[in-house]
């Protein structure tokens, strides 16, 4: 496929398959994979069939997020919130499954995804992280519920970092800056504004559960810098398109 981003580390394990896809100007809403925006649905699942299709075989699980800290194990190989809202998976912003052919999927537009491989276990998971949810520490959550469920090692565990908002565009308010004061380098202040950097307060978080360095692959893709090529909520003043990051186990 083209226009879509990959991770090094992944690419190099034929067990699992990933990606993030990216605006294609070609197709209606410029690609975007969002049922829940008040999109025209048809041309939404078009969309989503048009990626479907370079995995075949393959099912597609979509849940409902929510900004929170809820994480579900996918166990059964069954097709969820793919063509309708109605059966995604609710109240929900980490996926964890052992079961091949079936991907996990987030879709975001600024918020932090990030991709989990354990090779050993082969389990996967794809988690949402905005700052609420980061605050909530899902990433970290996320990483010992693999642990207590599958028995992975988190030192096994290859991680990817995708496309999101970075500490040169993200700036908050004390309001939200104030739930990251005891991490360092969480922030930069100017004058009352702080710069908030997700990506790197979510690479601590998976740091504290147990992964190497070595094993934790940045973007280092700002989506408000490379509009462009990602779906941006703050760059484009509230968009209606997200792209979609993606795990599976083949």
């Amino acid at each position: 496929m083209k226009d879509i981003y990959t991770f090094h580390n992944l690419s190099q394990k034929n067990s699992c398959h990933h990606l993030v896809t990216q605006k294609n100007k070609a197709v209606p809403y410029s690609f975007s994979l969002a049922l829940h925006t008040n999109e025209k649905e048809e041309d939404i699942i078009n969309n989503r069939k048009h990626l479907s299709k370079n995995f075949p075989n393959t099912k597609f699980i979509v849940a409902n997020q929510t900004h929170g800290a809820n994480i579900h194990i996918v166990n059964k190989n069954e097709e969820l919130g793919w063509e309708s809202l109605e059966n995604a998976i609710q109240d929900c912003d980490a996926l964890i499954t052992n079961q091949k052919d079936m991907m996990l999927t987030i879709l975001t537009a600024d918020c932090v995804p990030i991709l989990l491989f354990d090779p050993i276990q082969n389990v996967v998971a794809a988690v949402h992280a905005g700052w609420k949810g980061t605050q909530q520490e899902i990433l970290l959550k996320t990483v010992q519920k693999m642990q207590e469920v599958f028995n992975t090692d988190p030192k096994n565990i290859l991680a990817g970092i995708a496309p999101s908002i970075g500490k040169c565009c993200y700036e908050v308010d004390w309001n939200v800056a104030q739930h990251f004061k005891e991490i360092e380098e969480a922030y930069t202040q100017q004058t009352e504004k702080y710069m908030l950097d997700l990506p790197h307060i979510n690479k601590l978080q998976l740091l504290k559960a147990g992964l190497n360095k070595e094993n934790i692959e940045m973007s280092n893709v700002c989506t408000a810098c490379e509009v462009e090529h990602y779906f941006s909520y703050r760059k484009e003043s509230g968009c209606s398109g997200r792209f979609m990051s993606m795990i599976g186990l083949t």
